[in-house]
């Protein structure tokens, strides 16, 4: 699946995207953390901090760590501020 950064977000990773394998968002989280260190204190176990948000192929934004996901997904994790 692919993982796209916008904002803060892309500014810490220091890299605009991802291609990862995962089929839930807790395990889409998991990855990024660990392929991305920088963005570790604002991706927990938990979820993402509440100053991110989380969006699934441009139709909805997800929080639900449950959320399944499939390998043609795109995940946008964008700053929680954006577009107003």
């Amino acid at each position: 699946m692919h993982v796209e950064f916008l904002g803060i977000p892309r500014q810490r990773a220091g890299v605009a995207q991802l291609q990862i394998e995962a089929t839930t968002l807790r395990q889409a989280l998991s990855v990024v953390r660990m392929q991305v260190p920088a963005l570790q204190e604002l991706i927990t176990a938990d979820g993402l901090h509440p100053s991110l948000a989380a969006n699934l192929n441009g139709d909805y934004f997800v929080n639900d760590l449950d959320t399944s996901l499939k390998e043609d997904d795109h995940l946008l994790i964008l700053s929680a501020d954006v577009g107003g």
